[in-house]
């Protein structure tokens, strides 16, 4: 008895001495997850308050009318007092960036959701080998690679076979397209991956094709999710600048066709931030298409958000 008593002792002071331990561990991995969750909080305020107070700067400090900012087309900082000032009008960059985005997005869109269809749906294994590392290695090529290719093959293959100078519009898309492809490739793919085996099966019970299976059963229940595919897919071109930069033409102008040459948000701030003087005019205006780029990802984020709630599965 009184042995089996020293045991239980043991025991419950060893039960004891690992609970103090895996509190202890549990308290240092709070300490460690919300710490981190604080940093990026933190950052994210912090870059936000940031180019909210450098954005704001040229109309608070400098006067400049954003009404005449957000809907101007020329842009000229140089222009001297004589002939009226310099203007700094926006909307041809906005419009660039919209215009290219917008269609590289339907380029790509295509033809990402169509290759995780294929991956999931349709390849063999070997297929699947194939073409997995295809986008990968898409996904790991730098935007410098992607802009020089531009520059080298597409540029002059739209100058000889489309016509214009080869820079603009069109030229931008192309590069686009292919450098968001596999964003949205990887993101589709997961989408249809992650569809109950159940909606398959019961759709060839009822008779179904499979390529009815896709269209009228998959692809509408898989819908949110690739519709935020895409949307990740235009943050990204959105926000691209030295890709772009090299094949778009960088004119201060609208583009009235697709092989016109135009420029967008990121091109013209890349192409200007290291000529400017801190805290002059030409930098504060700088800063304010910067904060109209935050804006937007903001934007794309909201619209992200919602599509991934309006899942099913």
């Amino acid at each position: 008895m009184v042995m089996a008593a020293q045991q239980q002792t043991v025991h419950d002071r060893l039960l004891k001495k690992n609970n103090r331990n895996a509190e202890k561990i549990e308290r240092k991995g709070k300490i460690i997850v919300y710490g981190c969750a604080s940093i990026i909080i933190l950052a994210t305020i912090s870059i936000t308050l940031f180019l909210l107070t450098k954005g704001l700067q040229a109309f608070v400090v400098n006067g400049v009318n954003p009404i005449s900012f957000l809907t101007g087309l020329d842009w000229n900082p140089t222009r001297s007092e004589a002939n009226g000032g310099p203007v700094y009008g926006a909307l041809p960059f906005i419009f660039g960036s919209f215009a290219v985005t917008i269609l590289a997005a339907l380029v790509a869109a295509p033809l990402g959701v169509g290759a995780a269809i294929y991956m999931i749906e349709i390849a063999p294994s070997w297929g699947k080998r194939i073409l997995q590392p295809v986008i990968e290695l898409l996904v790991g090529i730098p935007s410098v690679v992607y802009g020089f290719i531009g520059l080298s093959v597409i540029v002059p293959f739209v100058r000889q076979y489309v016509g214009g100078q080869g820079f603009g519009l069109l030229a931008g898309t192309i590069v686009l397209s292919v450098m968001i492809l596999p964003t949205i490739t990887s993101i589709a793919t997961d989408a249809l991956r992650t569809l109950p085996n159940g909606l398959r099966e019961s759709s060839l019970a009822l008779g179904a094709t499979r390529w009815q299976t896709i269209r009228r059963v998959l692809l509408p229940a898989a819908w949110p999710m690739l519709l935020t595919a895409i949307v990740l897919g235009m943050a990204r071109a959105f926000g691209e600048a030295l890709a772009v930069q090299m094949v778009i033409g960088n004119a201060r102008t609208i583009a009235e066709s697709l092989t016109d040459p135009t420029a967008t948000l990121t091109t013209i701030i890349t192409l200007n931030m290291g000529h400017t003087v801190q805290g002059s005019v030409d930098n504060n205006v700088l800063w304010s298409l910067g904060l109209i780029l935050l804006v937007m990802s903001y934007i794309f984020i909201l619209i992200i958000r919602f599509l991934s709630s309006r899942r099913s599965f």
